[in-house]
């Protein structure tokens, strides 16, 4: 195993997951629903930093050794995402590493459990509201995994019938044709790519959302009309 060492973490849904990676090799991983064998809800973000170290113990390396983080950069759940991100940026502020984000989309298909076999994926996840984030993601025959554009925000007609009309589209994310869901492990089939796009900047950076958090949805209709004006 070469290669240096690094963080992967993940937020996009609440069962939120990190990763010690080096080169190709995945070393540990953790999902936040093991911590104790359930989902956490919106606002748990205390169980993600001991999800952190636990799975530098479980590599036996030094937090120290570590020298960039990768974090899923959405589109998913507010809150988790929104927590997923301040983590990250803390820890490679406390590092002194660069941040790199890539697409929580991309790690669903790049994280399967069996691994895929080459073809076209639209890799889903519930945007609420009955609407659905997607993304075309490929995978070539030498195992390579690209997404085709951005991610986008589709009614569940839109999706049902963008899968009839493409029928060699295998939809994967919870509750589909493929079970899955973004996993910080996804990152070790996509280092290269990560690096070649560079890091990101720390001051402004901030996860794709993808839509406005619930609440806010839910106060601006009280209201009729936007809370900023």
């Amino acid at each position: 195993m070469t290669g240096p060492l690094v963080l992967a973490l993940d937020g996009a849904t609440y069962a939120g997951s990190v990763a010690l990676i080096r080169g190709a090799d995945v070393l540990s991983e953790v999902t936040l629903k093991d911590v104790d064998g359930g989902i956490p809800q919106a606002g748990r973000g205390e169980r993600l930093l001991p999800a952190v170290a636990e799975c530098i113990q479980r590599a036996d390396v030094r937090a120290s050794e570590i020298k960039r983080i990768v974090c899923g950069s959405g589109p998913g759940r507010f809150t988790s995402l929104r927590v997923a991100g301040a983590v990250a940026k803390g820890l490679a502020t406390g590092y002194g590493v660069d941040l790199h984000a890539v697409s929580s989309l991309l790690l669903t298909v790049s994280a399967a459990s069996p691994a895929l076999e080459a073809g076209e994926y639209l890799s889903v996840l519930d945007a609420m509201r009955g609407d659905w984030f997607a993304a075309h993601v490929s995978i070539s025959a030498d195992g390579t995994v690209e997404q085709r554009g951005n991610a986008r925000l589709v009614s569940a007609a839109e999706l049902a019938a963008l899968l009839s009309a493409n029928p060699n589209l295998r939809a994967i994310g919870p509750g589909q044709s493929i079970e899955g869901n973004p996993h910080a492990r996804g990152v070790a089939l996509l280092i290269a790519r990560i690096e070649a796009e560079g890091p990101v900047d720390l001051a402004s950076w901030e996860p794709d959302y993808g839509r406005l958090p619930e609440a806010q949805v839910r106060r601006e209709a009280a209201l009729e009309g936007p809370l900023v004006r």
